[in-house]
């Protein structure tokens, strides 16, 4: 599955490329001005100006954008300063880049809590459980075999602050998840 995933990546590059270089072309490449247009001077190379949108994935699933205004000189110095970037879509001159974060996102450290539902479903409050939004659901655990201490954390709500925390929650909640039958 790998291989199907790399040559569509290269196919979408070799696409990309074919439109770029047409959107170049029409571009007006050059202006001549004054004296040296009259004695056919070589002409100067104007900058392509286009936006590029930075999608950052974390582990918790939420994506955020950056929107960034380029000017680019030069084609290879455009791709080589996105090198570590998977490029996805091309929309005129917005070119728009993902990343995967190996971390959690800056929502869940500021104000993620971990909780859990009415249904007894282990979840992510933005904020603490009850009044918040819900982020993400996980699986159904079953309250009465945890300890007191920890059934009343988990009502209260458990801030998640990093993401070696965000794992060893999940990890401390699965033995007592709920297997459907």
């Amino acid at each position: 599955m790998r291989v199907n995933e790399l040559a569509m990546y290269r196919f979408g590059l070799a696409v990309f490329a074919v439109i770029l270089f047409m959107f170049i072309g029409r571009a007006p490449g050059m202006i001549m001005t004054g004296s040296a247009a009259q004695q056919g001077n070589h002409q100067m190379p104007q900058p392509l100006n286009m936006t590029v949108i930075l999608e950052r994935v974390y582990l918790d699933g939420e994506l955020s954008q950056e929107v960034v205004q380029e000017t680019c000189w030069s084609m290879e110095s455009f791709w080589a300063k996105y090198d570590q970037w998977q490029f996805t879509d091309i929309n005129g001159s917005t070119f728009v880049f993902r990343k995967q974060v190996d971390d959690i996102s800056p929502l869940l450290k500021a104000n993620g809590f971990f909780g859990v539902t009415e249904d007894g479903i282990l979840t992510i409050f933005n904020g603490r459980p009850g009044q918040s939004r819900i982020i993400q659901s996980f699986f159904q655990i079953d309250i009465k075999k945890l300890e007191s201490k920890i059934q009343e954390e988990l009502i209260q709500g458990i801030p998640i602050k990093s993401k070696d925390h965000y794992v060893e929650v999940l990890e401390t909640f699965k033995p007592y998840s709920l297997k459907k039958e």
